[in-house]
């Protein structure tokens, strides 16, 4: 398995945008492409070849659930595990994102000192 690198974070809020990729970036040392809308990461999605894909479910025009669904029939995201950040964890609503696709759910409010590390730990759960 290869060291996790270049995550893809997928956000409309631009604080948020800023938060976590300082929190990915300067505490976790990763490498962070921004994108603002789930079209914009559709675009960008190839010239990225981002390892690990952070994406809002409530966005405007088109939300995190279909992000995901365009992206997983635009491109092989079998070795890309994707991970939701929502306010909404009820066990339910996990469930469906998983079932979607998704490997994991991260909570908003995140803690940008320990983002680093929950995303560490789903990219080691997802490659065993």
């Amino acid at each position: 398995m290869n060291e996790l690198k270049r995550i893809m974070h997928v956000e409309d809020d631009p604080s948020i945008q800023q938060v976590a990729k300082i929190a990915l970036e300067a505490v976790g040392g990763f490498s962070v492409h921004t994108c603002g809308s789930g079209k914009q990461a559709l675009t960008d999605y190839p010239s990225v070849t981002p390892q690990l894909i952070l994406l809002d479910v409530m966005m405007p025009g088109m939300d995190g659930p279909t992000t995901l669904q365009q992206l997983q029939t635009q491109y092989d995201l079998t070795k890309v595990p994707v991970v939701f950040m929502t306010a909404k964890v009820q066990s339910n609503e996990v469930a469906s994102y998983k079932a979607l696709g998704a490997a994991d759910v991260v909570a908003k409010p995140f803690d940008p000192m320990t983002l680093s590390n929950q995303i560490r730990q789903i990219w080691l759960d997802f490659h065993q």
